[in-house]
């Protein structure tokens, strides 16, 4: 007799009608030794179709940050529901509200009460995009989370294939790339750059569009990076560098945004620009600063030893052969080239020092990422 009936209420056996009386007639005991009585129990249970089980978990968790955005959130969670629904999936939405003054989270809670597959989790004041998704991450419980931005920008009906990549096709994270986009030339030219730029920063080529927010990720990623700053916009990136190198890319649909207006000014380039740098120091020097800082002080150091020994070399050979001096050594610009590349060297070496032993003193300096234990 399968046991989980009598407990799970997703169980794919219930009971009927007909058994309550033979219940009822066990005592405490007899619980406790359901298996003697398999024969006589097994037909109080009658398989249901369903592919939920206590062991199944959920499918697809959808995580959606917001700010403003109380006109297109009732459309967006009908939309994503009905595609859920249609497919069979089980599934979560998670509403991040990042601070929001126009009602939005008073909508998530309305939302909430006529649909429970919808959570809410809001900020006291807005904190970026990055945060809410890290906070959403954390929250997911579903095996695939599915990212997608509240301005109905990004479809719904996109998240069936992107979670067959994920199961089927087993990639670690699926990026969309709008190819068709209907955004401002001002928009549209950055973008191409920064991706560009990141493209050949980060070695994964197959990506035209990073900062997509329609994104499929297997769980073990969003439970295994961290998402701050601004970061959100790499988040393949770092998901590279936490080892998730099974990164894919499919085609989806950009829609033209329907209300309200963007959330994101110009400053974001600057921003990104340092972000991306940010990402490419500390993902490959991060448990090891002094490679970085070391190496250039070395050369910086032996660079200005090397000018330094010249000007002296070339002093005692003028002396040596009584050639007439025209200037101390002291009024040659090399001699100061020198003097600054080796004070140079010397600040980059300590400052390589010092920052190792801050990333020794780190609570994370040995949280390093394990795949699987057996």
């Amino acid at each position: 007799m399968n046991i989980n009936a009598i407990f799970c209420p997703n169980s794919s056996f219930v009971p009927i009608a007909i058994g309550i009386p033979v219940f009822r007639s066990f005592g405490l005991s007899d619980f406790y030794r359901l298996s003697d009585y398999t024969n006589q129990l097994n037909f109080l249970f009658l398989p249901v179709s369903g592919k939920n089980s206590c062991s199944d978990s959920m499918d697809i968790s959808v995580v959606v940050p917001l700010y403003n955005e109380v006109e297109s959130l009732p459309e967006l969670t009908s939309w994503i529901s009905r595609v859920m629904d249609e497919n069979g999936f089980s599934y979560e939405i998670i509403l991040v509200d990042d601070g929001s003054n126009d009602g939005s989270w008073d909508m998530i809670g309305r939302l909430q009460s006529a649909n429970t597959h919808i959570r809410g989790i809001k900020f006291r004041r807005n904190y970026g995009k990055s945060a809410a998704l890290n906070v959403g991450f954390e929250a997911t419980k579903g095996n695939v989370v599915i990212t997608m931005d509240a301005d109905l920008q990004d479809s719904p009906d996109e998240i069936p294939e992107l979670y067959r990549r994920i199961t089927e096709d087993k990639y670690d994270l699926v990026s969309g790339w709008k190819a068709k986009r209907h955004d401002p030339i001002t928009k549209t030219i950055p973008t191409k750059l920064y991706n560009a730029a990141t493209r050949r920063m980060s070695g994964i080529k197959n990506l035209h569009d990073f900062n997509c927010g329609l994104k499929a990720y297997r769980s073990t990623v969003v439970k295994n990076i961290e998402v701050y700053g601004e970061m959100h916009r790499y988040i393949p990136v770092i998901a590279k560098w936490a080892g998730f190198t099974k990164i894919g890319e499919q085609i989806v649909e950009h829609r033209a945004r329907k209300y309200g207006t963007t959330k994101f000014g110009m400053s974001r380039f600057i921003n990104g620009l340092l972000d991306l740098l940010s990402i490419f120091f500390v993902g490959k020097f991060g448990k090891r600063p002094m490679h970085f800082f070391g190496t250039m002080g070395v050369l910086s150091f032996l660079t200005g030893t090397v000018i330094a020994v010249w000007l002296i070399a070339d002093k005692l050979y003028d002396i040596a052969h009584k050639i007439h001096i025209t200037r101390d050594v002291t009024n040659n610009t090399w001699f100061y080239i020198a003097l600054v590349a080796i004070i140079i060297g010397s600040q980059l070496f300590l400052t390589g020092f010092v920052a190792e032993l801050v990333s020794r003193g780190s609570h994370d300096r040995n949280n390093y990422q394990i795949e699987e234990r057996i």
